[in-house]
């Protein structure tokens, strides 16, 4: 059985529920496993997403749920998808391929793993006879993700924070029309890293969490990377892997995206390249360009799920390129904590180049992206995926083999920029056509801990 240890050497090895349930470590650090399962790619050949999805994941939950009730829960979560692949391949054009993560109720790629959690979340708190509070924050599309996966959820309560006009029409639509008690949504006067921040004080602040029964959504939960590992598997299996090489083009703001990636690489899934793809802020780019990892200013640009600058995630690769070394790690978070930069020796950024490409695109860069690809193959790209094009096409020219760029959203989640990219405004599917004449339901709150925090108090029935 799986255990899983904090990054920060804190505490005592976990089982699954107690981390699924608690999301982040008591000392702050993330949690990860202790050992990562084997998996016989020849077992996955021929196999539906589900299938590999169990045996995939199986191997980190088992001690907490049964085989029987996780497969009854893997039928259920994808049941909910449009299209029978979950992720489905389209081949765009010579070696480029298009990862369709969007066939899920919000039409983005957090479907594929905050379905799963919601269903993970309840089973395993009908168990144990508990109720948590779930505090979140969202630059876009793990909100409406969430809430989706937990508003039927009876024993939670789950606040979600976004950036007040930092999201587009269609993200913030998607969860404030959803009205059901245990859903809260706050727009918060601020970025996306002031709401990150203000959810990581609330988890930090012991009493609190401890009152509220604390629990998180964002990828910071182990759970969520869980879920995302299975769809690099089940692609590059069908790309024809082991036997042929397959790289991974992913646009990712937070890290826990390709961070899944990198899991699956270590679990024994021969990824070729492994590509990064960042917008105007670009500080994974520029941390693999220069080894020091330096917060910068947060713009706002047309792809704003990836408009921040601290990736939460990073810390579990960052912990895996120091050794593992629990102290070290601690330290140089304390260091970013203070001075919002810390920077690596030469050696661990040429091992850090050694697992990863990188590559960026600014807003101009992403339009003439869109309208590219649309011009040569019809295919309408979102503008996150119309960033990770520019490193998927770098990589084409190394490489014969399969390379499989992330699209992470439905273009229509984002029609104003598409529109101006190619003069074509996406209709929504059709289960969300009237999404823009649904009432809202919104809290608006100060950037300020002490108030939202207060909110959440009030609001959550676990308290």
């Amino acid at each position: 059985m799986i255990k899983y240890i904090s990054t920060r050497g804190g505490g005592t090895p976990q089982t699954f529920e107690q981390v699924l349930l608690t999301g982040l470590a008591p000392d702050g650090g993330l949690y990860v496993p202790e050992n990562f399962p084997q998996i016989n790619l020849a077992n996955l050949k021929g196999k539906s997403y589900q299938d590999i999805a169990e045996i995939v994941m199986y191997p980190f939950v088992e001690g907490s749920i049964s085989r029987v009730d996780f497969k009854k829960i893997i039928n259920e979560t994808y049941a909910s998808f449009r299209h029978g692949d979950i992720t489905p391949l389209h081949h765009l054009k010579d070696n480029i391929y298009i990862m369709e993560q969007f066939h899920g109720p919000t039409i983005a790629f957090k479907d594929v793993a905050l379905q799963l959690l919601g269903r993970l979340f309840d089973h395993v708190l009908k168990k144990r006879s508990e109720r948590v509070t779930i505090v979140g924050a969202t630059s876009g599309d793990t909100g409406s993700a969430a809430i989706e996966g937990c508003k039927s959820c009876d024993n939670i309560d789950i606040f979600i924070l976004h950036p007040k006009g930092r999201v587009s029409d269609v993200q913030r639509k998607q969860m404030t029309s959803v009205n059901a008690p245990n859903v809260h949504n706050i727009a918060i006067d601020g970025s996306f890293d002031d709401c990150q921040n203000m959810v990581k004080s609330m988890f930090n602040d012991k009493d609190f969490r401890q009152n509220a029964n604390l629990s998180a959504v964002n990828s910071i939960n182990w759970a969520r990377i869980m879920a995302q590992i299975v769809y690099y598997f089940a692609t590059a299996i069908k790309l024809g892997a082991p036997d042929k090489e397959v790289s991974f083009i992913v646009p990712t703001g937070n890290f826990g995206n390709v961070f899944a990636a990198y899991c699956a690489r270590k679990m024994g899934l021969p990824i070729k390249y492994l590509g990064i793809s960042t917008n105007k802020n670009d500080i994974l780019t520029r941390f693999f360009e220069s080894g020091e990892m330096k917060v910068g200013a947060a713009y706002a640009t047309i792809s704003p799920s990836m408009d921040i600058q601290i990736s939460s995630n990073f810390e579990r690769y960052l912990f895996d390129l120091l050794g593992r070394d629990s102290e070290k790690l601690a330290n140089a978070m304390s260091e970013f904590r203070k001075s919002g930069s810390i920077k690596l020796s030469a050696d661990l950024l040429e091992k850090a180049n050694s697992e990863f490409t990188t590559s960026r695109a600014d807003d101009k860069q992403t339009l003439g992206l869109i309208k590219e690809c649309y011009d040569e193959t019809r295919y309408i790209l979102d503008p996150h995926t119309a960033v990770g094009m520019a490193g998927a096409k770098d990589v084409a020219c190394k490489t014969s083999g399969a390379v499989v760029l992330l699209a992470t959203a439905h273009p229509s989640k984002f029609p104003d920029a598409v529109e101006k990219a190619i003069g074509i405004r996406p209709d929504l599917p059709e289960h969300l056509s009237d999404l823009m004449t649904r009432e809202e339901f919104m809290s608006e709150q100060p950037n300020d801990l002490n108030i939202v925090q207060d909110f959440v108090q009030k609001n959550s029935r676990a308290v």
